[in-house]
């Protein structure tokens, strides 16, 4: 498998991730304040959903990372992967954050698959993974 094809897989599902996390924000927020924190089918979806590109986004990100990713070797045999800051950010922050957020966001599934109200802890479990996940995000690359 080649580089490149890794790349433009995680660009892509990256377009996905920001689509179904924004679908997860709105149904949370209308969970929220419009439905005396009942949990909709509509949250309970997009969590799954938002969840699952996650996972896959960071499954292809490791794969992509440890097995085919020239820079990540390069920096390392270097000795600079932690001195210089781009390389920092992009091989050790970004992944870390990425995963972090994935997790507590399959928690937040877990608990919105098995109760039918909110919970305020799940939503600041919620939001942080969103704002971890807005964080870590490449947008400069993807954008730019």
């Amino acid at each position: 498998m080649d580089f490149n094809i890794m790349l433009q897989a995680h660009r892509g599902f990256a377009y996905l991730i920001l689509l179904a996390t924004a679908v997860f924000v709105v149904a949370l927020l209308a969970a929220m304040f419009g439905y005396s924190g009942k949990i909709s089918k509509l949250l309970r979806k997009s969590t799954l959903f938002t969840m699952i590109f996650f996972h896959t986004q960071a499954l292809i990100g490791l794969i992509m990372l440890f097995f085919f990713s020239p820079g990540f070797k390069a920096a390392k045999e270097a000795g600079i992967l932690m001195k210089d800051a781009v390389a920092r950010n992009t091989y050790v922050e970004h992944p870390t954050a990425m995963i972090i957020a994935a997790v507590l966001l399959t928690i937040v599934n877990k608990k919105f698959k098995a109760n039918d109200r909110l919970n305020m802890s799940w939503v600041i479990m919620a939001l942080l993974a969103v704002a971890l996940m807005l964080w870590a995000f490449q947008w400069g690359r993807l954008f730019g």
